[in-house]
């Protein structure tokens, strides 16, 4: 699919305290903070608009990184290095420390993981060959499940 304008991405989640997202996402992982009410808050990740919906449902952690968490696949490895440097500064929650996947092969990729205070998971992916983002269909390797 291809379009001929700028296509960002929306992703809406929950969060249970809007200070301590605020604290997270914008102060620790650098986050733009857009619009704000007394129940959400908009935050620019990149070029993409995360929204921060507040719920009095209590939010429990998933069994390890999958099925769900989201995040940003950077062109740049210094750009990569540069989060990961914030992220470590800031004392962020590692959920997985950096790591370099599937070394050696077209699909290696360094890649770190992140949990925000209410167990949302961000992964953080730089390829060493960009045609690993959505290419090297014939390779089915994809994350660390066995």
């Amino acid at each position: 699919m291809s379009f001929t304008g700028t296509v960002r991405f929306h992703l809406a989640f929950p969060v249970n305290d809007l200070v301590k997202t605020r604290a997270f996402y914008v102060e620790g992982l650098g986050c733009e903070l857009g619009r704000e009410s007394a129940y959400s808050l908009i935050l620019g990740l990149g070029e993409h608009q995360l929204v921060a919906h507040l719920t009095a449902e209590p939010l429990e952690p998933q069994n390890g990184i999958y099925p769900r968490h989201f995040g940003l696949v950077f062109e740049l490895e210094s750009d990569w290095e540069a989060l990961l440097e914030r992220a470590q500064r800031h004392q962020l929650t590692f959920y997985q420390q950096p790591k370099h996947r599937f070394p050696g092969s077209p699909l290696e990729h360094r890649t770190f993981f992140l949990a925000d205070p209410f167990h949302n998971l961000l992964e953080f992916k730089f390829y060493r060959h960009s045609s690993a983002i959505l290419g090297q269909r014939e390779l089915t390797q994809v994350g660390d499940r066995g």
